[in-house]
């Protein structure tokens, strides 16, 4: 049944980001004292309609790719041949205020980013757990190594932007993907007391950095990589403290074999129960050799298992109040920063377009994140939102981008741009439009085959 989350994951996605962005344009029309003709989440077929009091009608259609919102236009006279026409133009969207056709516009990408922000509060407000950013083994010829990066250390900030987790270190390489110039990556060694450990920071010259390159390995083109074997908090009289093991401590080596992951650590530990392991740690920079015991626990089938009390080094990062709200409000920023940066390089030919992605990609990257739970679903929620907002607001006809161009050119003549320009510019919109759809499709089959 697997095989069914990811279309269902889709349409969860698309639904909840259409019908908010829609509703955006749909309550400022409602304000504007506009006739809303229809609501629509979705295309082609209606599966569901409702009519309110107000004579709009809510339709629920079969291809969940989209949606609209379609207000009473007075070239439509026929269809409301039982309306006076005094009232049909009266609650027409070209009686509208050139400026309250603007606000239209910006509502439904306006509503992309108050649900991004939404959940980024409550995100914050609940916690998230991210893999603290330590450096496993570096190359020694490796960017990193060369640059004075050592094994062991915490990426704490890149570009002067704060590091707490992987995700973040990979986001804020991303925003240099295509530029020349220079990498600065703040390290320390992990500790209780963070406080007490000196940073240092390194530059990594860079030159068109991955420029045009299909799905670029950021961190392994410097020689960054994860290092999941450092130890987090150390249950009080667990066998770990008895072994004098730290947090932030890295292993490297039970019993002379090299150790690579969590998942093995946590296998070693399991088999070896009152066995005695040769364990051989990073601690800030140094090599240690110890021993440690695991203890005996017995699960609730009988199963014999060790255990030393040790946690991985994750950290917990929640905010309270406005705390959590300004939270809220940054993630969302930087992450439209970041968003209309890509959009910039990718049109100058910094970063590949094969990077654009479409809804089969969308499908298989929100199940993935489905099963990693509700928290990282909706992380991706408002990631997807922002994207959606952003492009949403690019001045491309069609879009809601080009209605406020369109607009904005009406208040500079003086009147509105003629229907014959109007046309013409709505056919290249489609044009641009569908040639990037068609381009996100061709990605996505490409990345299948």
């Amino acid at each position: 049944m697997d095989f069914l989350q990811y279309p269902l994951a889709l349409i969860v996605t698309l639904g909840v980001l259409v019908t908010v962005h829609e509703f955006g344009h749909f309550i400022i029309a409602r304000w504007s004292g506009v006739s809303v003709v229809r609501f629509s989440v979705g295309f082609g077929k209606p599966l569901f309609t409702w009519i309110d009091k107000h004579g709009t009608e809510f339709v629920l259609a079969m291809i969940p790719l989209g949606g609209y919102v379609r207000m009473l236009d007075e070239r439509e006279w026929e269809a409301f041949a039982s309306k006076p026409p005094q009232k049909i133009s009266a609650n027409s969207y070209q009686s509208l205020s050139v400026y309250w056709r603007i606000a239209i516009a910006l509502g439904g990408p306006l509503a992309n980013f108050v649900l991004a922000i939404l959940i980024y509060w409550l995100l914050a407000t609940v916690g998230t757990i991210g893999l603290v950013p330590v450096l496993a083994d570096l190359p020694a010829d490796s960017p990193a190594a060369l640059a004075g990066m050592r094994s062991g250390e915490e990426i704490v900030a890149i570009d002067g932007i704060t590091t707490e987790s992987w995700p973040q270190v990979a986001l804020a390489l991303a925003a240099r993907m295509g530029d020349s110039g220079q990498l600065d990556i703040t390290t320390r060694y992990p500790s209780p007391n963070p406080a007490s450990q000196r940073e240092h920071t390194v530059g990594i010259e860079i030159n068109d950095w991955h420029r045009g390159e299909e799905s670029p390995d950021l961190g392994g083109s410097l020689g960054i990589q994860a290092a999941t074997t450092v130890l987090g908090d150390i249950l009080a009289g667990s066998p770990a403290e008895r072994a004098g093991l730290k947090s932030g401590d890295r292993i490297i080596e039970v019993d002379n074999q090299s150790v690579g992951t969590w998942s093995e650590w946590v296998a070693i530990v399991r088999d070896s129960p009152n066995q005695t392991l040769a364990i051989r740690v990073n601690r800030a920079g140094d090599e240690r050799d110890l021993s440690i015991t695991p203890g005996l626990e017995i699960a609730s089938d009988g199963t014999e298992y060790g255990l030393v009390g040790v946690m991985l080094y994750v950290r917990e990062t929640q905010y309270t109040g406005l705390g959590a709200l300004q939270q809220g409000f940054r993630e969302t920023w930087s992450k439209t920063v970041l968003t209309l940066n890509l959009l910039k390089k990718m049109v100058t030919g910094l970063v590949s377009t094969r990077n654009l992605s479409g809804p089969i990609t969308i499908a298989k990257v929100a199940g993935d994140y489905a099963k990693s739970g509700w928290i990282a679903f909706t992380g991706l929620l408002a990631l997807l939102s922002i994207s959606l907002g952003v492009l949403n607001l690019l001045p491309i006809p069609v879009l809601d981008g080009g209605h406020i161009l369109f607009c904005l050119l009406e208040i500079l003549r003086g009147k509105p741009l003629s229907e014959r320009v109007q046309n013409i510019g709505l056919q290249l919109g489609i044009f641009i439009v569908s040639g990037m759809m068609l381009l996100a499709f061709f990605n996505d089959i490409s990345r299948l085959m």
